[in-house]
């Protein structure tokens, strides 16, 4: 594990930059395409993020986890959500437990499938809100409450929820502030037809890749703790926190913003544009992040941060034209 030392810390940068090509290699023996959501999606586990991933079914998203996991030796647990799931499917639940011996009973608690590192939390919204919130809650603690008794979580801890943009019907929706604790919202598109050609090759025959791993889990809190020690030059968080600032239809003298946006993002927003900037600088071999940087996630880290009003949706504008309108 890197200590705080500046020279370590430099070969630590360069250490991490080659793990992430060695991590993208391996993964691409599974994962046709698909690229910048690989790329976020390391970002987000380097930065100690979570990330929401909506995508139609069949994309692969289960299978990049996964793989994602396998790479890097993290133990992988998928919960499927459904609207009969209970908090405690999620967290753990206490059982009565007689000893074979002196046949006295005592309870014992059962682990749920959140004591893992990497939580595939598939179709979140189709359980109800008292259930998403049991997940939540480790999301933000990385602790879970179960019979009165708080227990802490492995780390790293990194959840990828995934929503179907197509069927909304008995769906419960995560209120904004639950939103708020993903990091980044990923969009995954079709694979084009080449990729598709290659795709299909490879699902349909017998070809088992074999995947070496590449990090191990101290390693990877090792890095993780390197990221919060990378220093940011003042102009760059100013960009962050001023373009989060530009979102907000308070105080803004954006007509635009004003007359189309009903809640802009939070600080929240900034924490996260500067974390993944740092991070994508380290992943690619360099000491400090630039204002291009932050530009790179202000669309995944946004997404699901502004709020368009009534009249932004009556001329069918959502969030991702208003910051590319901002970003203009």
């Amino acid at each position: 594990m890197a200590e705080k030392n500046p020279t370590n810390d430099v070969q630590a940068v360069e250490q991490l930059a080659e793990s992430v090509k060695r991590i993208k290699k391996e993964i691409a023996k599974v994962i046709i395409g698909q690229d910048q959501i690989i790329n976020q999606l390391l970002v987000s586990l380097f930065a100690r993020g979570h990330c929401l991933l909506v995508g139609v079914p069949g994309l692969a998203k289960t299978l990049l986890i996964k793989t994602v996991a396998e790479v890097l030796d993290l133990k992988f647990n998928r919960i499927q959500f459904t609207p009969d799931l209970m908090p405690s499917d999620i967290t753990g639940t206490e059982i009565i437990d007689e000893d074979s011996v002196t046949k006295k009973r005592m309870f014992r608690f059962i682990q749920g499938p959140v004591f893992a590192n990497i939580i595939l939390a598939d179709e979140i919204n189709r359980t109800p809100p008292k259930t998403q919130s049991a997940l939540l809650e480790a999301m933000q603690e990385h602790k879970v409450t179960a019979a009165g008794v708080t227990r802490t979580l492995d780390e790293p801890f990194f959840v990828l929820a995934t929503q179907n943009p197509i069927e909304q019907e008995g769906t419960y929706p995560l209120p904004e502030a639950q939103l708020d604790r993903f990091m980044f919202n990923l969009w995954l598109e079709y694979p084009n037809l080449k990729e598709e050609i290659e795709i299909i090759k490879s699902t349909t025959s017998d070809y088992k890749p074999e995947l070496k791993k590449v990090l191990a889990a101290d390693e990877l809190i090792g890095f993780q703790n390197l990221i919060k020690r990378v220093p940011v030059a003042e102009n760059v968080i100013e960009f962050a926190v001023k373009f989060v600032d530009s979102t907000r239809p308070t105080n803004n003298a954006n007509e635009f913003i004003k007359e189309r946006v009903a809640w802009g993002a939070g600080p929240r927003a900034s924490q996260y544009l500067i974390l993944a900037a740092k991070t994508k600088a380290v992943m690619e071999g360099r000491f400090t992040p630039s204002i291009d940087d932050v530009k790179a996630f202000l669309i995944p880290v946004l997404r699901h941060r502004i709020i368009p009003n009534f009249s932004a949706e009556a001329e069918g504008i959502n969030s991702v034209e208003i910051i590319n309108k901002l970003m203009q």
